[in-house]
């Protein structure tokens, strides 16, 4: 049976020339790079290496780059070191109901700590409104946070113009998630005009457990994690150079392929999108049409649950998902889609298949070809759809 992946949003897999970038460092620089000897010399020089590359892919300074174990303690380490090292300048924090759980469910953490959140609405696509963060800004608020990209529907958010918001009304700082952003558009400080910034080295075909916080020189930031003079007194414990190594080289490989790749994937998206949307009744794209991830593509099945669209895709052969892989596990709907409006039923039914530079038009027509059957199965075995079918029918009589 062929294989088809189509969820690289959840992760991607290590490019070859990655590992191959990384194994030196298994074996032969294996030293600690907090050690004086040589080993640990030779260590220490290729991570502040990998950190110069990264700093300069992303338009920082190497210093502000810190080495963490991805985007969720990226996410937790920008936002709780940022909200302990302000508090007593103010206490209140702006994000939008549409975040990450590493930055909501680091948001209520601090709520419960005695910090005031105001979660923001999206509209029917999934955007944060730049007037909502003005009217939101107060003389307390320390930061604001609003991802870059949706990671269930693609959306891409007005970073820029909510970042010259933020600067023009008030002195709290910007961070943006950007783990899905990172290695699949271009992403750059000073363009975005963002204080902090998380991302991920496993989303844009690096190894997995190993990610960054990128912060602007003088941003204050306490800890989260101690015992360790490591990362500038900011993140305590040995770094895991091998995968600082290919962080680096996947950073630089994404952004310089992104010219030719980008529009590729882009491309085979949108006619995956259009046939999806001509070929079935009862569906919806999720997200914004155009303003939308290059590899993203959200829909809403009704009648059919989404959790069994995926079982049945995977039986022929087609990894996909319903949301985000970190809540997987949960049964409840996405938070997401219920942020934009769409009612409980309709969000179970939803459907991500994210592509990646390794998608082939051949695998997208073989999703295209496989998709109705498992729609009409599915369909057939819901009572509310055969309701509203047999409505129809009888609609069409009467006329």
């Amino acid at each position: 049976m062929q294989r088809i992946y189509m969820d690289h949003a959840a992760t991607t897999p290590t490019d070859p020339r990655v590992v191959e970038a990384m194994m030196p460092y298994f074996t032969e620089f294996f030293g600690n790079p907090s050690s004086i000897h040589g080993f640990g010399r030779a260590a220490r020089k290729a991570l502040e290496d990998a950190r110069a590359v990264i700093a300069q892919e992303l338009g920082a300074e190497p210093a502000g780059v810190i080495i963490t174990s991805g985007g969720s303690e990226a996410d937790n380490l920008a936002i709780k070191g940022v909200a302990a090292a302000l508090r007593e300048k103010g206490r209140h924090i702006i994000t939008s109901s549409v975040e990450h759980h590493a930055v909501l469910d680091s948001c209520k953490y601090l709520e419960k700590q005695g910090f005031d959140v105001t979660y923001l609405p999206v509209d029917a696509n999934g955007r944060v409104q730049v007037e909502d963060v003005q009217n939101a800004l107060r003389d307390e608020t320390i930061l604001v946070t609003i991802m870059h990209a949706n990671n269930e529907v693609g959306t891409i958010q007005p970073i820029k113009e909510i970042s010259e918001v933020v600067k023009a009304r008030s002195k709290a700082l910007f961070h943006t998630d950007a783990v899905q952003t990172v290695g699949a558009i271009p992403v750059h400080l000073d363009e975005l005009g963002v204080d902090l910034l998380s991302l991920s080295a496993h989303k844009f075909y690096g190894p997995k457990g190993v990610g960054a916080l990128i912060i602007r020189k003088g941003v204050r930031l306490e800890s989260l994690i101690h015992g360790g003079a490591q990362e500038r007194n900011r993140r305590a414990g040995t770094e895991n150079l091998p995968g600082v190594v290919g962080m680096a080289k996947a950073l630089e490989l994404a952004n310089a392929e992104l010219p030719e790749a980008r529009p590729r994937i882009t491309r085979l998206r949108d006619h995956l999108i259009q046939s999806v949307l001509n070929g079935f009744d009862h569906v919806r794209l999720n997200g914004h049409p155009t303003e939308r991830l290059p590899g993203n593509a959200n829909f809403s099945f009704e009648y059919i649950e989404g959790e069994s669209l995926l079982l049945n895709l995977d039986l022929q052969g087609i990894a996909a998902s319903s949301g985000s892989a970190c809540t997987s596990g949960s049964l409840d709907p996405s938070h997401v889609l219920l942020a934009m409006g769409l009612c409980h039923a309709t969000a179970h039914g939803s459907l991500r298949l994210s592509l990646g530079k390794g998608t082939t038009e051949e695998e997208v027509e073989t999703v295209l070809k496989v998709l109705p059957g498992i729609v009409e199965k599915l369909r057939a075995m819901s009572p509310l759809y055969d309701h509203v079918r047999k409505e129809c029918l009888t609609c069409t009589r009467t006329k």
